[in-house]
């Protein structure tokens, strides 16, 4: 596959840089979309970024897509850039929907004129669901989204879906569930639990501020996930696949895991109810049904919802020790 190339947008977060370093070991040359900041924050890909090759580019300015498609004659896109904190997308609604929506229109219409042979994975979310009827949820079930975030991916799918079928391009859906790692970042709730779990454990804190502890999510390891997105663009014709693990746990769940693997005791005593922390409208249960992209993908969630805490743990745990 040395002669391939990918365009990932998005590349310097959680999910495009694992995807990145996967895509690396296959031997493709990897093009990576990176907003133009005063400084970009690198540090996920600074042991492969002399193996990368940035391009400047924003999802809300057309002219810099169409330049980075040109630049990078990508065999395949990988559009995961979005603003992506669900919390944030209520204070910041109209951002969201140009970035997480339109922004996603604007990619495809730069691989429209310019890399029209180009297979496209847009990355759809689990929280296009929001407020489920039925459990668990697979490639049929209805849309219901409750926030601005979840709004503009369903926008966004259609979107792919549009194309796909007015223009005969490759684009398919990844419609992933929760899927975290130690790169996550601590606004989202499982770094949150994990990284203060680890300041409490270094003695930097005493208690952490949490939202909806009965919220239940389908929670993988993120470098499974990237997995998944590879092979959906392997497969022979467009189509739109759930990732998931298909088990829901609660953050009451990951919180006493997270707890108990650190060794600290009692740890309803170190968790505070932050209403500031609640979402206006609440999802409360999201479970995905993996079956199809087992059967047509040959994918498996292989991580398991303990080892995945126990992963951000440690990673936190470590990272206070040194520091």
């Amino acid at each position: 596959m040395a002669d391939r190339s990918a365009l990932i947008t998005g590349v310097t977060g959680q999910d495009g840089s694992y995807l990145a370093e996967l895509l690396l070991h296959k031997g493709y040359r990897v093009f990576g979309l990176v907003r133009r900041l005063s400084s970009p924050n690198m540090s996920h890909l600074a042991h492969v970024r002399d193996q990368i090759t940035v391009l400047d580019g924003d999802l809300m300015d057309q002219t810099s897509l169409h330049q980075a498609v040109k630049a990078a004659e990508p065999d395949e896109v990988y559009n995961l850039a979005a603003q992506s904190f669900v919390g944030a997308s209520f204070s910041q609604p109209v951002l969201t929907g140009e970035v997480t929506g339109l922004g996603a229109l604007r990619m495809l219409e730069a691989v429209r004129a310019h890399a029209p042979k180009a297979r496209v994975y847009q990355a759809s979310s689990s929280e296009m669901f929001g407020h489920v009827d039925r459990e668990p949820q697979d490639e049929k079930t209805p849309f219901h989204p409750r926030s601005p975030y979840g709004v503009a991916k369903v926008y966004a799918y259609w979107a792919g879906i549009n194309y796909r079928e007015a223009y005969g391009m490759y684009i398919s859906n990844g419609i992933l569930f929760n899927h975290e790692s130690p790169r996550r970042g601590v606004e989202f709730v499982t770094r949150r639990i994990t990284d203060a779990v680890a300041r409490i454990s270094t003695g930097k804190a005493e208690t952490v501020s949490l939202g909806n502890l009965d919220a239940r999510r389908d929670w993988g390891y993120a470098p499974d996930y990237v997995d998944f997105m590879w092979r959906v663009l392997q497969h022979p014709e467009p189509d739109d696949f759930v990732g998931a693990t298909g088990e829901a746990h609660s953050v009451r769940e990951f919180a006493a895991a997270a707890f108990a693997h650190a060794g600290i005791p009692d740890w309803e005593a170190r968790v505070r109810t932050d209403d500031r922390l609640l979402r206006p409208a609440e999802v409360y249960n999201l479970r995905g049904n993996p079956a199809k992209s087992q059967q047509r993908l040959g994918w498996t969630a292989t991580t398991r919802f303990g080892d995945l805490v126990r992963i951000m743990v440690d990673a936190d745990l470590e990272r206070y020790r040194r520091a």
